[in-house]
């Protein structure tokens, strides 16, 4: 029996600096709300141009009650998107924040996206905590309609800075062959940015997207036509085990093998759709191979998206769960287990190690 609570010497300053770290957490997850609002309500872009403005003005361009913008100007100062001026007392969105939070487009800087994903996978909570009790998980599909969205938005961004850029070119031989005309798969696509972005990229090979979600699939098939690339990719309903087609010369997998129940099944199936000389990309959460070496910002991230979404989708639907911090190692063992015997990280970003497979 341990020493009760009661009985043990409180150092208080320690525990001064534990309610201080909650207090800022509670500020950054009750934030986390009024950075959607903002980005829904177009708050961030009406601010983009750098123009000091008064609540009421702010209020005056985009609509919303003077008496919500206030402090909503309020708590995006404390949180440092905002600058006030005390002696003109108006607001001002530096460039910096503009980019990061206003300007979307083909901005690989843009960040808004992952408020709108932990907003939604927060409201998963009561769920998750059951599954704590129960052992059950909890698909992709069972979450609200903004999980889907947010994780396009939040992606997006860096596919767009590195896909094309860093990604394809660190594979062996892979971008001669998207120049002259291949075939790809992209499994667990979503609603298709990455697969779009290849196309865009590389006019003369064709695209095939799949993904086990139907209304992701069908948002896909429109911001495919929307983006002039209908012609060469195709986006169907299919799982990682059973997707259709042969002899593809590069099958993805973006952020989404950590989350299959079956990922060795998923790779078997991949070695058998492949072409001899074809490629595997698997790109992943940058986490590190040790506890400790995830004991940072970025790994307290992915540790919480493993416990909301992608863990519990494993367990849904499978007896595997790698989760969003699953080591180089893990995922070595799943693709040769799946019949792929090259396995190597090819490059990697802050956020992303990038994995290069072949038979």
């Amino acid at each position: 029996m341990g020493i009760a609570l009661e009985e043990r010497k409180v150092d208080s300053d320690k525990l001064n600096a534990v309610i201080g770290r909650v207090v800022t957490d509670f500020g950054a997850t009750i934030s986390t709300g009024l950075a959607v609002i903002g980005d829904k309500l177009g708050l961030y872009k009406a601010m983009a141009d750098g123009e000091p403005v008064t609540p009421a003005e702010l209020a005056k361009r985009t609509g919303p009650d003077v008496r919500y913008i206030a402090p909503w100007l309020v708590n995006q100062t404390a949180g440092g998107y905002v600058e006030y001026d005390s002696l003109s007392k108006t607001f001002t969105l530096p460039l910096e924040s503009a980019v990061a939070l206003a300007n979307e487009g083909n901005n690989p800087y843009f960040v808004v996206g992952g408020f709108e994903l932990f907003l939604s996978a927060l409201s998963a909570q009561p769920r998750i905590m059951e599954a704590f009790r129960t052992g059950a998980g909890m698909t992709w599909g069972e979450h609200t309609h903004g999980l889907f969205e947010g994780t396009e938005r939040f992606f997006k961004p860096g596919y767009l800075g590195n896909l094309v850029a860093g990604w394809l070119p660190a594979l062996e031989d892979v971008v001669p062959k998207l120049q002259a005309g291949a075939k790809v798969a992209d499994v667990g696509c979503g609603l298709g940015a990455s697969t779009i972005i290849m196309a865009q990229a590389f006019p003369n090979s064709r695209f095939w997207g799949f993904d086990n979600h139907a209304p992701s699939i069908e948002d896909a098939r429109k911001e495919a036509a929307a983006a002039g690339v209908s012609d060469r990719v195709t986006f169907e309903v299919a799982g990682a085990t059973n997707f259709p087609g042969q002899g593809y010369d590069l099958v993805a997998y973006f952020d989404c093998l950590h989350d299959m129940g079956d990922p060795v099944g998923a790779i078997r199936h991949t070695t058998q759709a492949l072409a001899q000389d074809g490629t595997v990309l698997i790109v992943e959460p940058m986490a590190a191979e040790t506890v400790e070496g995830n004991l940072n910002p970025v790994g307290r991230i992915f540790s919480a998206a493993s416990v909301l979404i992608c863990s519990p989708n494993a367990i849904a639907t499978g007896d595997t769960v790698l989760g969003t911090i699953a080591t180089e190692q893990a995922l070595g063992d799943v693709v040769r287990q799946g019949g792929l015997s090259h396995f190597r990280r090819a490059t990697e970003t802050p956020f992303n190690r990038i994995f290069e497979a072949r038979k």
